[in-house]
Formats: C-alpha cells, structure tokens, sequence
C-alpha cells in the first residue's frame, strides 16, 4: 500500500530523530554527519521524516522518491519545494530534467529492434556516419600537441555502444578527450575540419568508459525504424506503459510542473538556477536531454523489474531484460570517473571497493551495496542527481529525483542512501 503519513506519525518520528533534543539537532546531524546517532530510518514514518527533515534544512530543494515491489507502489515520499527560494511545493507529478536516464530508454528501443531481427548486437554497427563506419583512435599527442589519430583496430558493434566499451567518452570524465578538443581548436582552420569531429579515445571493446554512445544508439534507432526518435518512444514504450509526462519537449502545462535546477555553492547552501530555455531540435539525443516525472520514471523500471511487461503490456522478452542486467563488458571494470569540470561533475564512485559491470543500459552491482540493494542490482542516474535502482533478487524499485548540481553531490547522495536504507528496511520488515 501507499503510505501517508499521518501528523501523528510525523510527530512520533520527529522525536525519535531528537539528537539534540530539537529539530535544529537533526538538521545539523544530516549536514554534518555521516550516521548521527539516533537517526534511523527502519520504517516508512522515519523515511518520511529523514526526507522533510532534508528538505526543511535546504540540503535538497524538494524531493520526489518512490519505491515498489512486485506487489505495486510502497512508498511514497514527497518533501520540499520545486524552487527553494519559496516556489511550489513538489508533487507528486513534478517534472524533472532527467538527462542520462534516457540511456535506457534508448537501449531498450535498440533491443526491441534486435528482438524484431531488424539489429545485431555483434555486427558492425549500420555505417550512418564515418565516425562510426571509419572510426578514428586518438592514439596520443606529438611533440607539438598536434592529436595523432589511427584507424581503429576493430569495426563497432551494438554491443560496444550499448556497454560503453565503443571508445566514445565524454569531455566531463576524461582528461584525454577533453585536450584533444582543446587541441583541435587551435589547428588551421582546414586542419580543424579535417580533424575527426568524435574520436575514440580507446579501441572497441579494449575498455569502458561513460560517454556519447547511446547518443548514437539513438541515431541508429531512427535509422532502422524510419521513425524520429521522440516518435518511436512515443510508440513503442511511453504510450503502453501510460508515460505521459516523459518527453524531449514539454507542454505550458508540464512546464508549470517543472522544477528548478540548483547548484550547491561553497558553503553548502543551494542556488536556483534560470529556468532553462526550449528551443526547436533539429536532432534528438538518445543520451540526454529529456524530461520525466517520478511515477513515470517508475512505471520503466518496474516494467523491467517484471521481466518486460507492466500492467499487461510487453515492451521487451524476459530473455532481452535478463540480457541487459548481466555483465556484458567481462573482466572490464565500470563506474568509476573522474570529473574535468567539478562545477557540473564531482568524481564518481558509487560502490568503492565493490566490482562494477555494465549490462545493456545499466551499470550492476557485482557485490551487494552497503544499504541494502543485492548483488546483480542495476542502477543509473542523471546529471542533475536524479537516479534509480532495480533489485531483481529482492524485487525492489526505486526512483529518487531532485535537481542539483554538481552530479553526485554528497549531500544529496546521503539523503538517497538513506531512503535505500528505509526502504530496504520497512520491506524487510514487512
């Protein structure tokens, strides 16, 4: 069932939560400590009561986090404000910017394609772009800083796209692609348009590395299915599994729903940030850029958590999503980044000290985490810190969304652990 919880309850937890003897106590204890004493959250109230304690102290703007098993939704948590500095208060159907966890989304539109025999996950992927039919290695720098490029050892697959083993990265999380791109634009002009636009920085399947290769999944699933990609997903999962406010653009109406983006200043305290501006793609993104609500966002991973299908809809075969929370990179190691530009991306490393593979859209677990999530759980996130886990082994899914900045803030990760940490426990319980 749902909980809601009552003012008796919030009352009830809040005394629990006195470290101090006063509210200020707790507030001061979720900023400053990393497990304060007589902080727990083993039930639902005390869930509840860690998220609007976050909130009231300004350690998140507002918060949308959901959870369910098999059985349906069992928690709802809706704290804070969608703009701290006295805008609406979160709903349940505020929007976010989501980013990232287009990814897989975007995987699940290529594996459908596979499933239909129209996509390979081991050929060379469609040649649509000679970034992709004649890829070109960065293999270092001369003496002058000049890039040297290299024709790649081995033609891309789907399977390298969809794992993050293509050689694509990101200029966020590599220092290499970041001084290539430094590099090119210093060239002569005719040199610099010579220069390949989108280098690996690595051979096909030799390592992993977080970056633009769903984006050109994206390219590829509007290829095979003739269809622009906000149209497919339309079609072919948003639609059956009731995503209404899931979407490259948004209506006036899901615009007035939307929270703001803040980024977390020196001191601790949060910014609100401009509302950002909508302006007419000529291209979509498979790897970002898109917008979703809580119970949206939700809706996916369950699906995928009850091997395909929600509610009577199929969207993938049981086989397909036992494909894409399996290790598909091998002895590869995952997950672990580390940031060029600290004002958008602290460094990333979710689970230290535990292996992290990558499936098809997901990074897993390979030991169990620390708050509860079993080993083989599957896990992603956007950059304004929105994320979710899929416990298949324990049949837990969760969504937690906020809007802050930088990715991976630790404030914010704390107040996610903690509600994993809940959840897990009430569930348990239960």
């Amino acid at each position: 069932m749902i909980h809601h919880p009552s003012r008796r309850d919030i009352l009830k937890t809040t005394a629990k939560l006195a470290v101090a003897g006063s509210l200020a106590g707790d507030v001061a204890a979720i900023a400053h400590a990393e497990e304060p004493k007589g902080f727990g959250v083993g039930t639902l109230s005390q869930v509840d009561a860690m998220l609007r304690v976050a909130t009231t102290a300004g350690e998140v703007p507002g918060v949308v986090a959901l959870a369910a098993t098999d059985k349906g939704i069992v928690y709802e948590g809706i704290y804070g404000r969608r703009r701290i500095d006295g805008g609406p208060a979160m709903t349940r159907d505020t929007v976010f910017r989501v980013a990232s966890m287009i990814k897989p989304i975007t995987s699940v539109a290529a594996l459908q394609l596979v499933e239909q025999g129209k996509l390979s996950l081991d050929a060379p992927v469609p040649d649509i772009d000679p970034v992709l039919g004649a890829p070109q290695v960065l293999g270092g720098f001369d003496a002058t800083g000049t890039p040297q490029l290299r024709p790649a050892r081995r033609p891309i697959s789907l399977r390298h796209l969809l794992t993050h083993t293509a050689g694509f990265t990101y200029r966020l999380w590599d220092a290499k692609a970041l001084r290539y791109f430094k590099a090119i634009d210093l060239l002569p002009s005719a040199d610099r348009s010579r220069a390949s636009r989108a280098p690996l920085m690595f051979d096909p399947g030799e390592r992993w590395q977080y970056g633009a290769s769903i984006d050109w999944v994206g390219r590829i699933v509007e290829l095979i299915s003739g269809e622009p990609l906000d149209v497919y997903f339309r079609e072919h999962i948003l639609d059956p599994l009731g995503m209404t406010d899931t979407a490259f653009a948004i209506s006036p109406q899901q615009r007035a729903r939307e929270a703001s983006v803040h980024r977390r200043k020196l001191d601790g305290s949060l910014a609100p940030q401009p509302t950002e501006q909508q302006a007419a793609r000529q291209s979509l993104s498979g790897g970002g850029g898109i917008y979703s609500t809580g119970p949206d966002y939700l809706a996916f991973i369950r699906m995928l958590m009850q091997g395909g299908s929600l509610d009577g809809v199929r969207i993938l075969r049981p086989d397909t999503v036992a494909l894409m929370g399996q290790n598909q990179i091998g002895e590869i190691e995952a997950g672990v980044l580390r940031t060029t530009v600290p004002a958008l991306s602290n460094d990333i490393d979710f689970f230290p000290g535990i292996s992290l593979k990558w499936g098809f859209g997901h990074m897993i677990n390979m030991q169990a985490g620390p708050d509860g999530r079993s080993a083989g759980s599957l896990t992603c996130g956007g950059l304004f810190n929105t994320y979710y886990w899929i416990d298949s082994r324990k049949r837990i899914a969760a969504v937690f969304m906020t809007q802050v900045l930088p990715f991976a803030d630790e404030r914010t990760l704390r107040i996610y652990r903690r509600f994993e940490r809940g959840i897990y426990g009430t569930v348990k319980a239960g």
